[in-house]
């Protein structure tokens, strides 16, 4: 009884911590470059030192909270209630509710073969399992909390909506086209596990320490990821020219939603490696849509996620599965841009 007392107790000590902390930083954060460490304000490497020793510890504490929640939440959820949850759905209300799903349950891009040979085996159409895939990585409670952080509820809003509508729409085309017959052959081969296996059920006190375990395997895993993108955009805030990212990516030409696009597939990140790059990118002139555009084909059409599926699917779906949701994310990028949000 004393030691469930604790794990109820010891959440709501470390809430106020936290708050004391988070509200804190940017003076933390005065007082540790021109005071203790003693660099002029306003020189290239106070600039881009101050940017770290401020933005690391926010974006960790952000990360930490998140991740907890999450992990309470998931405690409720797991693949197979999710896949129990979409058999029998209609094509078009099982695109919605699929995409929906992938932003309470955030798997990560590791999940999508064991995910997609579930959900296969239960019988449900292959663009609801779709949506669900482009949601789960691409509308995170990271990327929400971490975009309201740096830019406000309005700018996170719209990344729901907005990731919502794709990963909806790209489904249902995904269906619509007939591409089960670019799914390799061995997948409608395995037998799915019949077996019903008994849920455990959890305590409130059980859950709250699955929200700690989550934190400590998560941000445990991802914490050196957060330290490299903050460098980057550290390095980027000091030392690179107001409009040279701004140029590069268009400074809200036609091509820069293209360009963005194709310069975000390549790389690799999570949604904490990549905001703050975003938030500087911004910063240095780069518009709303072309800013999330590049982060968009980052979180959601990584090489990784690419590679893994490649294992499943033939790579006419491939390139039809890039195509529409590359597509999806161009005209959002437009969108905002032209709206000028």
């Amino acid at each position: 009884m004393r030691d469930r007392l604790k794990i109820l107790l010891r959440p709501l000590i470390l809430l106020l911590v936290w708050l004391l902390v988070y509200n804190n930083l940017h003076e933390m954060a005065d007082l540790i470059v021109y005071r203790l460490i003693g660099l002029k304000e306003g020189t290239h490497l106070a600039e881009s030192i101050w940017f770290f020793i401020f933005e690391v510890p926010k974006v960790l504490l952000l990360l930490v909270l998140i991740v907890f929640l999450v992990g309470v939440i998931r405690s409720w959820f797991s693949p197979e209630k999710t896949r129990k949850a979409l058999e029998g759905k209609s094509l078009f209300a099982g695109n919605v509710m699929a995409s929906g799903l992938g932003i309470l349950t955030p798997f990560c891009s590791c999940s999508a073969i064991p995910l997609f040979l579930g959900f296969v085996e239960a019988g449900i159409p292959i663009g609801v399992t779709f949506s669900f895939l482009i949601a789960a990585p691409l509308i995170n409670e990271v990327a929400l909390i971490l975009l309201a952080g740096l830019f406000g509820w309005k700018v996170a809003v719209i990344y729901v909506v907005t990731g919502l509508v794709i990963a909806t729409i790209s489904g249902f085309l995904i269906e619509k086209l007939k591409l089960r017959k670019y799914v390799a052959d061995w997948v409608f081969q395995v037998k799915a596990n019949q077996a019903s296996v008994e849920e455990e059920k959890l305590t409130l006190a059980d859950r709250i320490q699955t929200g700690f375990d989550t934190v400590k395997e998560i941000v445990g895993k991802i914490w050196i990821y957060v330290l490299i993108g903050i460098a980057v955009g550290a390095g980027a805030h000091g030392y690179v020219p107001e409009d040279y990212l701004a140029r590069i990516m268009g400074d809200g030409s036609w091509y820069a939603v293209p360009l963005a696009i194709l310069m975000g597939i390549p790389l690799y990140s999570n949604a904490a490696g990549i905001i703050p790059i975003v938030a500087v990118l911004m910063e240095k002139g780069v518009t709303l849509g072309t800013a999330l555009a590049f982060m968009m084909s980052v979180i959601g059409l990584s090489l990784p996620e690419i590679i893994i599926l490649k294992k499943v699917l033939k790579w006419q779906f491939i390139v039809i599965f890039v195509s529409i949701v590359a597509t999806g994310i161009t005209i959002v990028g437009f969108l905002f841009n032209f709206l000028q949000l």
